[in-house]
């Protein structure tokens, strides 16, 4: 090839490549995006990364738990906010701290005698470790002592100061809104009750401004204690930890709020129970949460929560705490100025109940204590007191919940079916009307066929037997199995809350007899307040299989901190061995009840399981995308969440 042929050909390459150059410049013009090739990144560095991007929320009715995933413990806020009055004047609100609905009923103080008896026989009746019985401490052998004592001063400054609104901030989260001066213009509201939104009747209590306290709590606590900025969460996915029993409405408008509001870029939606056994490592576990507001109880095995085993109490460690503060009256209190209003006399008795109550019988006899009280502008009071059975009565109450005083309250929540979205027109009900024409149509053709061969009537009657159209309205677990969902029921059941509760007669009445009738079961059955023990045996009982609920026996694991006294583990497992069915003794090799799996903080498990939740591999067909909930909305949730929505 001769010079002057290279130079041709070396000219020609240089054009293409200006050509090229041109055409790159055009598309930049368009706005047309080059695909970039990602720079690689070691497996491990980019699981850390990812992790380390994601934040576990596990909203509680007193306590906000939430971290990166990659955090060892979470950061623990009290739920609260304080919100500034708008206009000069404005009378003052706050949500109850102690106090509840039902407890100001004539019945109420009756109410509260009976249990304390049924607490006092049982604790007669059942031996020390040494084989002999307690001997019972009367209240007025302890009330003699305190009611001729007083405090002893020592310091004439608590240093104990209210939050200092004096530059007039619009809103304070946690511990700053417990300690604002009950005569400053601000508002005190709970955004949580009893596990659920705190939707109510009175100032604040709207959805919306409920939703607008917990999205300023939470964007708070994220800028603040995590120190991450919120135009950054678009960068961030979130793992948002659900009650077993939820309102679905109310989880709609927490993720939309997260996703639209706060700017994740995902989430992951999962039930408190589930995330409790990955927290602990446990496969399967009957489940037994015992928070501040209420207590649920639930079957989890291999990662799925069995829908009719779940009960919500609506009683946790709050009440135990009433109960005490009514045992120490009796007692003679020598802080006789403590009120049930006052938040921060609500705080003294929270931290005497985890200091002096417990669950061991072999503790008796009057023993003496102390505590102090610090508040702002008062000084420091030393008080002594003497107490008895009070420290042992008040957490049996768990176990007979008649103790709390609670009259015309609904106590026990079932798993209620979905009342449908106009969001989601392609739901459950929409699922089981189509199976039910599917059915009924199959059905039809059955018995076309049956009564067009020669003696088939029997044919006929066996074929129409196996269809679902007799079955449909029955409850779960009744005539058609613990398999056979009911199509038309508001509410699902476990053989024991079907077969034992309504009889397998129902099959021949009318549909609407059948609903009302069922409907009148459930209001008495949720009207009654189980005792912690019974609630679990009910639970393990609606399994399926035996196997199931041998599996359940042999693994009780309690979380939450309302359970949290000396001597809980061994109560607990004596009541449920002397109350299981005689037919699982023999077969259940170990009753188990596991308080601090790993030696972790109970009140942490659940958060840590959505921890442990954000590095499986599993966990990326769980996300729900922000952009995708922009497009299908509640839908996502339906298809992604881990269970059945």
């Amino acid at each position: 090839m001769t010079q002057a042929e290279k130079e041709q050909d070396n000219g020609k390459e240089k054009e293409k490549e200006r050509e090229k150059e041109k055409e790159k410049e055009k598309e930049q013009q368009r706005g047309v995006k080059r695909p970039i090739t990602p720079a690689a990144i070691p497996d491990s560095l980019q699981e850390q990364i990812q992790s380390n991007f994601i934040i576990v929320i596990h909203p509680g009715s007193r306590t906000l738990r939430i971290g990166r995933a990659t955090d060892t413990l979470p950061v623990m806020v009290p739920h609260v906010i304080a919100r500034r009055h708008k206009q000069s004047g404005q009378s003052r609100y706050e949500d109850a701290w102690l106090l509840r609905e039902g407890l100001n009923k004539p019945e109420s103080n009756e109410q509260r005698q009976n249990g304390l008896k049924m607490v006092e026989q049982a604790i007669w009746s059942k031996k020390m470790s040494n084989g002999v019985r307690r001997t019972p401490v009367s209240a007025e052998q302890a009330r003699a002592y305190n009611c001729q004592i007083r405090p002893a001063v020592l310091d004439s400054s608590s240093r104990v100061k209210w939050t200092n609104t004096s530059h007039q901030p619009p809103y304070m989260v946690g511990e700053e809104a417990l300690h604002v001066n009950p005569s400053d213009c601000y508002n005190i509201h709970c955004p949580m009750v009893r596990g659920q939104l705190n939707v109510h009747s009175g100032p604040g209590g709207s959805l919306t401004a409920v939703l607008a306290d917990l999205e300023t709590i939470w964007s708070h606590i994220i800028q603040k204690h995590l120190e991450i900025p919120l135009k950054d969460l678009k960068y961030y996915r979130c793992i948002l930890l659900v009650p077993d029993i939820y309102n679905r409405q109310h989880i709609k408008e927490v993720v939309n709020m997260l996703l639209l509001n706060l700017g994740f870029s995902a989430i992951i939606v999962h039930q408190e129970s589930v995330c409790a056994t990955f927290g602990s490592g446990l496969s399967s576990a009957c489940v037994v949460d015992v928070g501040d507001q209420k207590t649920s109880v639930c079957c989890v095995e291999d990662g799925v929560s069995h829908r009719n085993s779940r009960l919500c109490l609506a009683y946790g460690g709050s009440d135990v705490t009433r109960a005490f503060f009514w045992l120490l009256q009796r007692a003679g209190f020598p802080y006789r100025d403590c009120q049930l209003p006052n938040r921060l006399d609500c705080q003294l008795l929270q931290h005497l109940k985890e200091t002096f109550c417990h669950l061991n019988q072999d503790i008796s006899g009057l023993q003496d204590h102390e505590f102090q009280t610090r508040f702002p502008e008062a000084p420091a009071l030393l008080y002594q007191i003497r107490l008895g059975d009070e420290k042992l009565q008040a957490p049996m109450g768990l176990f007979y919940p008649t103790t709390f005083g609670i009259v015309g309250q609904k106590m026990t929540s079932l798993q209620y079916r979905s009342q449908g979205d106009s969001e989601d027109p392609h739901d459950e009900h929409y699922l089981l009307t189509t199976q039910s024409k599917q059915d009924q149509s199959s059905k039809s053709a059955a018995d076309r066929k049956a009564v067009s061969r020669p003696g088939g009537g029997l044919d006929g009657e066996m074929s129409s037997q196996g269809g679902i159209g007799e079955m449909s309205d029955l409850p779960r677990g009744c005539g058609s199995g613990a398999g056979g969902a009911g199509t038309q029921g508001d509410m699902e059941l476990g053989p024991n809350q079907g077969e034992c509760l309504t009889g397998a007669g129902e099959v021949e009445e009318s549909m609407s007899a059948h609903l009302s009738r069922k409907t009148a079961i459930m209001s008495q059955f949720e009207s009654k307040a189980l005792g912690l023990d019974k609630a679990i045996l009910h639970s393990i009982d609606c399994c399926a299989s035996d196997e199931t609920k041998r599996k359940m026996y042999s693994s009780i694991l309690v979380v939450g901190g309302g359970l949290m006294f000396h001597g809980a583990q061994e109560f607990l497992l004596h009541r449920i061995i002397n109350k299981m069915p005689p037919s699982f003794r023999r077969l259940v090799d170990n009753v188990e009840v596991i308080t601090r799996p790993k030696d972790m903080d109970p009140r942490l498990i659940s958060w840590k399981g959505g921890a442990v939740l954000a590095c499986l591999d599993t966990t990326q067909e769980m996300w729900i995308h922000h952009r995708e909930w922009q497009r299908f909305g509640v839908r996502m949730l339906r298809e992604r969440a881990a269970f059945v929505w």
